[in-house]
């Protein structure tokens, strides 16, 4: 076709107003193959970042420290005046909602972005996540294992998509509790004690083959300090009753554990919940850089989309409830259930039969 001709289409497209520029960019899209190599490394994106990015301050982590308490602690004071029905059930959704923030404050000192004080980090970091039942070293360094191998199918520790084979060694009530909501929203604490399928030990264990042997004391410590709080909430329930216990602590706590389940590793908009939650869904840049302090993860995304381009998966945005996000994990409960045994990458497939109801003989 000669440059005439084009032009003439082009203009013949833009009298009948079709968009050329969003015609080519699905044109664009067509081609790209988020499984190819990206054309950047991971220094190109480090250097987009802002340097104030990468500084820790210890005094603004503790300023939201004593926020989520405050917050907290209004909370139990309004359950315990009320102590109505009618207020029950907010007080467990805001509540769980601020028991996920501590979990993430928490997880901030694990990653040390907390502060440049491992002292600092891993005392706040027992204090943290023993209040909602998180052994702290433990989940530290299995979560260090997640990210130096996140979408490693062999070797990531948490999030591992299940190869065909091990799919298939499972009994259809392990899958059915995997796939069927709600029950993988409330898994954390499962994942706690057992870990993944096809994987043995436990967080809680010092011995566990999740640890090396230099990092055992560590594990003793923050199941000691586990059980502290176990001790703290049996002693609560003999003094204001075991059905008192369960309505401040215990709903709460099954729902962070139902927020827990519901994240996943890539960037997502939590509408009003983003700064409760300390901007957790900002999760590629965190999982690239986790060195730097959430309150600094959305600046430090705004500078690196640029450089990864289409490789950054815009996250839909979010109303002042992220209702959508019911859908994205409805949709992924469908169709994520395994991958291929063989290939250097793998995508998710699906078994047509998970649901279905049994051939009758």
């Amino acid at each position: 076709m000669s440059p005439s001709m084009k032009e003439t289409s082009l203009e013949t497209m833009e009298k009948k107003g079709e968009d050329v520029n969003g015609i080519m960019k699905k044109e664009q899209d067509k081609l790209f193959d988020p499984s190819e190599a990206p054309p950047f490394r991971i220094n190109d994106i480090r250097a987009a970042i802002p340097k104030h990015c990468w500084v820790k301050n210890p005094w603004r982590s503790m300023s939201y420290v004593f926020r989520d308490a405050i917050v907290i602690s209004a909370l139990l004071a309004a359950a315990l005046y009320f102590r109505s029905w009618f207020f029950w059930p907010f007080y467990w959704v805001a509540q769980g909602t601020m028991f996920w923030a501590v979990f993430v404050l928490g997880h901030d000192c694990g990653h040390g972005s907390f502060s440049d004080n491992p002292i600092l980090n891993n005392v706040m970091g027992h204090i943290l996540h023993s209040t909602i039942l998180v052994p702290y070293h433990g989940w530290r360094i299995s979560h260090r294992t997640h990210h130096q191998n996140h979408g490693n199918v062999e070797k990531d520790e948490s999030w591992v998509p299940m190869s065909e084979d091990l799919y298939n060694s499972l009994s259809s009530r392990t899958k059915f509790l995997r796939f069927k909501i709600p029950f993988p929203l409330f898994a954390y604490p499962v994942y706690l004690w057992h870990r993944s399928p096809g994987k043995t030990g436990s967080h809680f264990n010092p011995y566990s083959n999740l640890f090396a042997p230099q990092e055992r004391k560590h594990i003793m410590t923050s199941t000691t300090c586990w059980i502290a709080m176990v001790v703290f909430l049996v002693y609560l329930s003999s003094v204001i009753g075991p059905s008192m216990t369960f309505k401040l602590y215990g709903v709460p706590y099954l729902e962070w554990s139902y927020l827990r389940g519901g994240l996943t590793t890539i960037d997502r908009d939590y509408g009003i919940f983003n700064g409760i939650h300390h901007d957790i869904g900002t999760h590629v840049i965190h999982h690239l850089f986790p060195q730097i302090p959430h309150y600094h993860l959305v600046e430090a995304t705004k500078a690196a989309k640029p450089v990864i381009g289409k490789y950054y998966r815009e996250p839909k945005k979010s109303g002042p409830i992220p209702f959508h996000l019911i859908e994205n994990l409805v949709s992924s409960m469908k169709q994520d259930h395994y991958v291929s045994n063989s290939g250097e990458i793998v995508f998710y497939q699906t078994d047509p039969n998970l649901f279905s109801p049994p051939k009758s003989a």
